[in-house]
């Protein structure tokens, strides 16, 4: 287990915290293969499991440190978002701070995400020259409807907690002050609830509202795989590293 995933898990809670703080919880495969597995073994008794970030950010998305190319790094990504819609117990999204790319994706593939007022989400593929991936193509637009759902995935922009929520992107949005309170309590009601039920309930929500996205993943897999070895993807990570805009020719 790396030391930038805190798994632990307490009064039948399972709880994955991203643990880099200092680079703002970027996340590396070997964090993203791992979070996974805690997720798929989780021990029968387990009631809810809950994704967290440590210090002022949820996670920042997938660091652009590390080697990209060929399908491992979505295929890796993939199984971590199906294994959470496919867990048989509720998913909690407890989102502190920003939540971009494919922490953005993290968050939204769970059954409940709450977020602290300051918190935002954001998909900023387009801006390095990237599509979003992580299942949102399908996650987003079956919560906020297409319009929505394409100018969040094109334009790049913030989109601040609170109008995520009223979007209903989110579940809710709280008082940063309220945040572990609110948390805790939807936790707490969730581990004591009817757990056969909540399982019937978050299996046919998913059935009725994510039908396709098996297909949306494996379909975001191979045109996300294709844009790695384009001209406007070097051009917009060279950029992002400069800290400067970019300058996309579209090849």
């Amino acid at each position: 287990m790396p030391e930038s995933l805190l798994v632990e898990t307490v009064d039948d809670v399972l709880t994955i915290t991203w643990n880099d703080p200092g680079r703002l919880n970027g996340l590396t495969g070997e964090m993203v293969i791992a979070a996974t597995e805690a997720v798929e073994n989780a021990v029968a008794s387990t009631r809810v499991i809950v994704f967290a970030g440590n210090g002022r950010a949820f996670s920042t998305g997938a660091r652009l440190d590390e080697a990209i190319e060929g399908t491992e790094p979505m295929d890796r990504a993939n199984a971590l978002i199906r294994a959470i819609v496919a867990s048989p117990v509720p998913v909690v999204a407890a989102v502190n701070g920003p939540a971009a790319g494919f922490g953005c994706s993290v968050a939204l593939a769970a059954d409940i995400t709450i977020a602290a007022q300051s918190a935002y989400f954001l998909l900023p593929f387009t801006n390095i020259g990237l599509m979003p991936d992580g299942g949102t193509t399908a996650v987003v637009a079956a919560s906020i409807g297409r319009a929505r759902a394409t100018a969040m995935a094109m334009l790049g922009e913030r989109l601040p907690a609170g109008d995520a929520a009223q979007a209903g992107l989110i579940y809710r949005a709280v008082a940063d002050d309220e945040f572990s309170a609110e948390v805790d309590r939807v936790v707490r009601q969730l581990s004591t609830g009817a757990a056969v039920a909540l399982r019937a309930t978050k299996q046919a929500i998913a059935a009725a509202t994510l039908d396709r996205l098996d297909y949306a993943l494996d379909l975001e897999r191979d045109l996300q795989v294709a844009l790695f070895d384009t001209e406007d993807f070097t051009e917009g990570t060279t950029a992002f590293v400069h800290k400067r805009a970019p300058r996309f020719t579209g090849r």
